[in-house]
């Protein structure tokens, strides 16, 4: 079997990028990754440490983890369920059934799909691929930050690191590559949209909270309550994560930038983080004295996406215009 599911993927210069924020901005392109975004670091870790015996796998996902599930699955040769909620686009039904997956719609956000894939788990004797709380998930992730260490070379480190936050598997797994890299003094921008911000809710709480509903338009940012691990890192002193919300709007405007700029064409998700860029955030924290006035390289984790093309960004710029 593979060593790893997952590619090393390229971190390319943004030049118009650099331009906006005054700083050297490098982007880690795991939208190019064989299931289409970073989540196939860990999941993949996590079969292959977890499922290589196992009568099957099941995944709850809105997208991307269950895309992940899917394809590893597909070249481990179990079989694969995937839990979807209603609200994944019919574009994300038909890939995972074209990755041989057997796909299942209940409820209207992944916290219901999740009951569901549990219970299979549990009834069925499947494995339980989670999409984002587990520390073989974050020790995957944590794989892009080595490779950008790699990739910077000695003596080269970020100046700051921009992700998008879901559940806070990428971001659990960004902070366990930064430790292992001897990195943990950079920074970190996490990213949200309104309506889909468990984690901007937890720091501002100072607790775990649950949010009563999904409103925003990410989907794949979709979990109502963010991992407990994130959580715990933000109160840690060593760490410094910058909590940060944008709009729907302004996401979906930053998908469309980016996609004329870099000629990339990525989900709402992860324009979130884009967005950072695009209107003027990053610059904003300079002035509030939050991220440094000279800034060194800036790591943009383009986490990718798995649920989008023409048609759905069509859709989604209609419903958010009217």
């Amino acid at each position: 079997m593979a060593e790893h599911f997952h590619l090393n993927t390229p971190l390319l210069e943004s030049v118009s990028m650099s331009k906006r924020v005054g700083a050297t901005v490098y982007l880690k392109m795991e939208n190019s990754q064989p299931s289409g975004s970073f989540k196939i670091r860990g999941i993949g870790h996590l079969c292959q440490q977890l499922a290589t015996q196992s009568k099957g796998v099941v995944c709850s996902s809105g997208g991307n983890a269950g895309m992940a599930a899917a394809y590893v699955a597909r070249k481990m040769g179990v079989p694969a369920t995937i839990i979807v909620p209603s609200s994944s686009p019919q574009l994300v039904v038909q890939r995972l059934q074209d990755e041989g997956a057997t796909v299942k719609i209940v409820g209207k956000v992944w916290d219901d799909a999740n009951a569901e894939a549990l219970r299979l788990a549990e009834t069925e004797g499947l494995t339980y691929v989670p999409p984002f709380d587990h520390p073989l998930l974050w020790q995957g992730h944590a794989t892009m930050i080595t490779e950008v260490a790699a990739s910077l070379g000695p003596g080269v480190k970020p100046g700051a690191v921009l992700v998008s936050v879901g559940g806070g598997g990428l971001l659990c797994g960004v902070i366990q590559g930064l430790k292992d890299t001897g990195w943990s003094d950079v920074p970190i921008i996490a990213m949200e949209t309104v309506g889909a911000d468990c984690f901007n809710a937890a720091v501002k709480a100072g607790k775990v909270v649950t949010l009563d509903d999904i409103t925003s338009e990410a989907k794949c940012l979709g979990a109502k309550t963010v991992c407990t691990k994130a959580f715990e890192y933000s109160q840690r002193s060593e760490f410094t994560i910058i909590s940060e919300i944008v709009t729907d709007q302004e996401a979906l405007q930053a998908v469309e930038t980016f996609l004329d700029e870099e000629r990339v064409l990525v989900e709402m998700a992860c324009g979130a983080a884009l967005a950072a860029v695009y209107t003027g955030l990053i610059r904003r924290l300079q002035e509030e004295g939050r991220l440094p006035p000279l800034l060194g390289p800036l790591l943009v984790i383009v986490c990718g996406g798995s649920s989008v093309d023409m048609k759905q960004l069509a859709t989604l710029k209609h419903k958010l215009q009217t």
